[in-house]
């Protein structure tokens, strides 16, 4: 039996919705458990194809691998990483056209009776187990597809980001600009006012060593995120 999941109508649709200073862990995050189940997938099918041969702890790595598998689909559907939270392509892919995860729930439900059917030496056993094999291979597309697109969404905020801090950057320099202007008209006025203008000066001086500092951290960061 598949099970049909249903986006929430509330939920952001950019991936901008999640925190901006998370947004390239919760990524990283989901690359990792997009790949992990992509991988368990075929270990859970080759085991269950071994446990049929009565392979001795077969059925149980079988069963570990169903079992990975559907916890990270469940981390990548729910909470901070699911579609509704991450927004992006992300929602049409699970729950669009592609039915991506109504394909993965039905894969998870067939592999559990297929598993049962096994371990209860089962005359259907065999029948489900065909039927599980034959479904690994579509399922194996779906699944390299998600994981692509939890790639190039990465890359996407990954530029988005750069793009930002290199914004910011530029306001700043332009700030640090009107700052020495300031501080050398500032140097003029005290050299005008003689000696009751000195303590000015020295104040003026480290306002332009303060804006020099600026200006070289201005250019660190905005090399750091263009590289």
């Amino acid at each position: 039996m598949s099970h049909h999941a249903v986006a929430p109508d509330h939920a952001p649709t950019r991936a901008a919705a999640a925190p901006k200073t998370a947004a390239a862990e919760l990524y990283g995050k989901s690359i990792n458990l997009s790949g992990r189940r992509r991988f368990t997938s075929q270990r859970l099918v080759l085991y269950a194809v071994l446990a049929l041969q009565g392979r001795d702890g077969a059925l149980a790595t079988s069963r570990e691998a169903l079992g990975t598998f559907s916890d990270a689909h469940r981390a990548l559907t729910e909470g901070e990483l699911s579609p509704a939270s991450l927004g992006g392509e992300l929602k049409e892919a699970y729950f669009g056209l592609d039915r991506a995860d109504e394909r993965i729930r039905a894969f998870i439900e067939l592999s559990r009776r297929t598993l049962d059917a096994v371990d209860a030496g089962s005359v259907g056993a065999p029948a489900l187990l065909e039927q599980l094999v034959e479904s690994a291979t579509p399922l194996l597309a779906t699944l390299n597809r998600l994981t692509q697109l939890y790639e190039d969404l990465a890359r996407q905020q990954a530029m988005s980001a750069k793009q930002r801090l290199a914004a910011v950057m530029g306001d700043i320099e332009q700030i640090a600009k009107h700052a020495r202007i300031v501080s050398f008209n500032a140097q003029v006025v005290a050299a005008r006012a003689g000696m009751s203008g000195r303590e000015f000066t020295v104040v003026s001086g480290e306002f332009t060593q303060i804006t020099g500092k600026l200006d070289g951290l201005v250019r660190e960061a905005v090399r750091s995120a263009v590289a």
